[in-house]
């Protein structure tokens, strides 16, 4: 006996392109997917039975790449850079993410938590059952765990991964002093966080404005002794290998890489990196640099999407934005770019043995959509088309 069952519903579940299953069930039993398959094929029962009423029904969304814990706005930034600035100039001045650095010192974390509560209502509405959530506002050991631990706190409604970005940018304490700054993270703050259990990967941000790769080598080395994970902020704004230094340390993504040169995306399919196209971040900044697409698709790297929500240089909050960014500005198909925000997002999350697909065994983490095909939410720019959203098996309003 199942705990529960939808039926009268159309099926995507991405396991093999759209994985369509014309006239679907699928059954849930403690917070799993117990059963899936073609209504023909349902012989079982279950104690509650919820008619979808003809609405399609596809994994939940999974945005892989959010900086959503942040306080205040960069929106003067937004101005200067329609006036001719660029976002180096902005941050070679004490502007960008130093900006936000501030805000967010001097935020409370009941501030933080409200105020990321208020931003997430938007991933909810739009069918999301996993964000990932970095630090690296705080660029201190006590701010930086103050964000992980409101990260952790946002988890009521969806899954949250948590990941710490202390390698984000050089606080003004340490300007001039890059590599002290980098045993202070190392030593101190990753340990600290670690030892506190609010950490569930280690990101870094390699780039001539921020960090270099032998920096970010030395962080990535003290995750891996902590038994973390690792994913990249890679080759955004120029190409430094960051691709290829993050293939080197087996991460779980290079993210951004719109400059990632062949060789770093081979190094990338054979250590099973996934690339995470942040399309909001391109769109926002004006960047003409695309990602190399097509050199992904012909060495078979799985490409996942993300909204890269941040106040700087990509406050998009919406998902299914994002899918339609993905196709008009880089030509991905709408069966790519869906693939992008389930199955290869939670891959670049080290979660594609819980979320992305149906499948039996993963969470029965879904949503429904009243729509008439998959193309549909790439395609409805400002639509918001999901009537409903499964967490754990049970339905959410």
């Amino acid at each position: 006996m199942h705990d529960a069952v939808w039926v009268n519903v159309r099926l995507a579940t991405m396991t093999d392109g759209y994985g369509v299953i014309d006239d679907g069930v699928v059954a849930a039993t403690d917070g799993r997917i117990s059963w899936v398959g073609p209504r023909s094929a349902w012989h079982e029962h279950a104690r509650e039975e919820h008619d979808g009423g003809g609405a399609w029904l596809m994994p939940g969304l999974v945005d892989c790449h959010t900086h959503l814990v942040y306080a205040g706005n960069r929106a003067h930034e937004f101005e200067q850079r329609l006036k001719g600035a660029s976002y180096e100039d902005i941050a070679r001045a004490g502007g960008g993410i130093v900006f936000t650095v501030n805000a967010t010192r001097g935020a409370s974390e009941e501030a933080l938590l409200s105020a990321a509560r208020k931003r997430l209502r938007q991933w909810l509405r739009e069918g999301a059952a996993v964000v990932e959530i970095k630090s690296g506002y705080g660029l201190d050991r006590d701010t930086e765990l103050r964000m992980l631990r409101v990260a952790r706190r946002l988890g009521e409604d969806l899954t949250v991964r948590t990941t710490f970005l202390g390698a984000h940018a050089v606080p003004p304490e340490y300007k001039g002093r890059e590599d002290d700054y980098i045993d202070f993270v190392c030593d101190e703050v990753l340990p600290a966080a670690a030892a506190e259990g609010l950490v569930d990967a280690v990101d870094a941000f390699c780039e001539r404005i921020a960090f270099s790769p032998a920096q970010t080598d030395r962080v990535f080395h003290k995750a891996r002794a902590l038994g973390l994970p690792v994913k990249l902020h890679a080759d955004q704004m120029s190409d430094l290998d960051g691709a290829g230094l993050a293939a080197r340390h087996g991460a779980l993504s290079a993210d951004h890489m719109e400059h990632s040169g062949e060789e770093g995306i081979k190094a990338m399919k054979r250590e099973g990196t996934v690339a995470v196209l942040l399309p909001g971040a391109y769109y926002f900044l004006r960047e003409t640099k695309l990602p190399p697409i097509e050199a992904l698709r012909r060495h078979g790297v799985p490409i996942a999407l993300a909204t890269d929500h941040n106040p700087g240089s990509s406050p998009v909050s919406s998902p299914l934005l994002v899918l339609n960014m993905a196709c008009t500005l880089f030509r991905l198909t709408p069966e790519e770019a869906l693939a992008g925000m389930t199955r290869n997002a939670a891959r670049a999350l080290g979660m594609q043995s819980s979320h992305g697909t149906l499948a039996a065994g993963k969470a029965a983490d879904f949503a429904l959509w009243d729509i008439t095909s998959p193309a549909e939410l790439a395609y409805a720019v400002g639509a918001n088309p999901c009537v409903a959203r499964v967490r754990a098996g049970r339905t959410l309003r």
